[in-house]
């Protein structure tokens, strides 16, 4: 099994746009504010109170250079998270 760090390549349909690099796009710029965004919340949940222990985020970019932000977190957590947000 592949780690987290080859996440679409398993368990999910191929994207070929997913996978090629275009000269010019700031794919990088892209991802590097995702990784910036994931840290501020893990910290925002963190100051609220939330065990982020189990919680983990990954930064990616799209084939726009568009930055993402995947949440994994336990149900626990998720539920303490909707309390805070309700």
């Amino acid at each position: 099994m592949l780690g987290p760090e080859y996440a679409g390549f398993e368990g999910e349909e191929f994207n070929l746009e997913a996978t090629i690099w275009v000269r010019g796009v700031g794919y990088v710029a892209g991802w590097r504010h995702a990784v910036n965004a994931g840290g501020e919340l893990t910290d925002a949940l963190t100051a609220a109170g939330v065990d982020t222990s189990g919680v983990r985020m990954r930064a990616s970019s799209g084939p726009d250079s568009s930055g993402s932000v995947r949440l994994v977190l336990p149900p626990a957590v998720a539920r303490g998270l909707a309390a805070l947000v309700l």
